[in-house]
């Protein structure tokens, strides 16, 4: 279990905490890319770690994402009139360029545009999202080598959906192996016998960027091969799903609204090919590992308001929870730990959790290192993240290592 305080310091990211700072250091999807439309669309909202921003498109495609409030009388400039090489407030009429630059002040007998500058932040769009660079600009690092941010157009598929929980709930979930078969499971005696019976045994290592979290089981094939399930968690809020070699992967993202809701990024992509009519119906229509949303909101359709679709016949047949759709069995037990920030001193964990504590342990001394002045060496190794999950049965003599490294492009 954590602290009450450490629980404190982990969960809040708002602008000034320490972990708030720690997030401020890497590069972060914010929105889908098309949610920022062309000029005459005007501004989109973004709100992300308590900061209240807005992002528009200018006629020559460059994406401007500034805060909301105008530096004049801080009107949001939500309201504001894009021009097409610019968003003018619409309070006093105030202009502003994607770079923040002041470029007319109307009202004003003396204009000293270049005195004021609205607060103005690196953007960069690919896979279908739009990234960001929260932190000071001295300590800008490079961008991440995603493999899904270098693959041709038709090969990725990206979703959003607002989560109402503390990010924190949604990334140790996404960490959690074991609940894999207890959580997801059709057919409860089963899968729970199975997994009693040969119960994974859980690994994790450190990476440049994170680490690795490692279940492995014997195989019910052959007592020779053992199954593998390797999660990367990327810091500070990335996850791989594990999957088996040859077909599409999938990223997750937990990034933090405020502190009691946040956004979940899902990428699916495929290095080898297209992703077919099929696995896109999947991921638009099956709430398995995307999420069906309401367009205007982003709140899933089958929601906490709805029960999240529990069907209790279905449940009493043989379904652990009568949900349908593996996303919304994580969203049902995510936005519902004692509430949206989960009182972790309460907690009585075991040595399925391995991987969950190390993670704390990882982000926790990076934001008390950070308040102490030390900025952290992940974001700047771009390279480690551009990696793969594992989800493969080889030989029992067979080191993680040579496993790892296999599955790597």
């Amino acid at each position: 279990m954590l602290s009450a305080a450490d629980n404190e310091l982990i969960t809040r990211t708002g602008p000034g905490t320490p972990m708030g700072e720690l997030f401020r250091r890497f590069w972060l999807p914010v929105a889908l890319a098309s949610e920022v439309g062309p000029a005459e669309a005007g501004p989109t909202r973004v709100n992300v770690l308590g900061d209240q921003l807005v992002a528009f498109r200018s006629t020559d495609g460059t994406i401007g994402l500034l805060d909301a409030a105008c530096p004049h009388r801080l009107a949001n400039l939500f309201w504001g009139r894009n021009e097409g090489d610019g968003l003018r407030c619409v309070y006093h009429g105030w202009k502003f360029t994607a770079d923040g630059a002041c470029t007319d002040q109307p009202a004003e007998p003396r204009p000293f545009c270049d005195r004021v500058r609205a607060r103005a932040y690196p953007v960069r769009e690919a896979a279908g999202l739009l990234w960001s660079y929260l932190g000071p600009p001295e300590t800008e690092p490079p961008f991440p080598r995603w493999e899904f941010t270098e693959v041709a157009a038709g090969h990725v598929y990206a979703s959003k959906r607002l989560q109402l929980c503390n990010w924190l709930q949604n990334l140790e979930g996404e960490l959690d192996s074991a609940h894999v078969q207890i959580l997801h499971a059709h057919a409860v005696g089963t899968l729970v016998s199975q997994a009693a019976a040969a119960p994974p045994r859980y690994q994790v290592e450190r990476t440049d960027v994170g680490l690795l979290a490692m279940a492995v089981r014997s195989s019910p094939a052959s007592e020779n091969t053992a199954y593998w399930r390797v999660t990367p968690y990327l810091m500070p809020c990335f996850t791989i799903i594990p999957a088996p070699p040859g077909g599409p992967l999938t990223f997750t993202g937990a990034v933090p609204v405020d502190d009691v809701t946040m956004l979940g990024f899902t990428v699916t992509w495929n290095p080898h090919a297209p992703l077919s009519e099929e696995q896109l119906r999947v991921c638009r229509e099956d709430d398995v590992l995307h999420v069906r949303v309401d367009p205007a909101t982003f709140l899933p359709v089958v929601n906490r308001g709805n029960d999240y679709g529990i069907d209790r016949a279905a449940q009493a047949a043989g379904s652990m929870t009568g949900i349908p759709g593996l996303r919304t069995q994580d969203l049902a037990v995510q936005e519902d730990q004692c509430g949206p920030i989960s009182p972790r001193e309460r907690e009585h964990l075991g040595s399925t959790d391995r991987a969950i504590v190390a993670t704390r342990r990882l982000l926790l001394d990076a934001a008390r290192a950070l308040a102490a002045g030390t900025e952290p060496t992940q974001p700047h190794r771009a390279d480690g993240y551009r990696c793969r999950s594992v989800a493969v049965e080889e030989p029992v003599e067979r080191e993680w290592t040579g496993i790892v490294a296999d599955a790597q492009p």
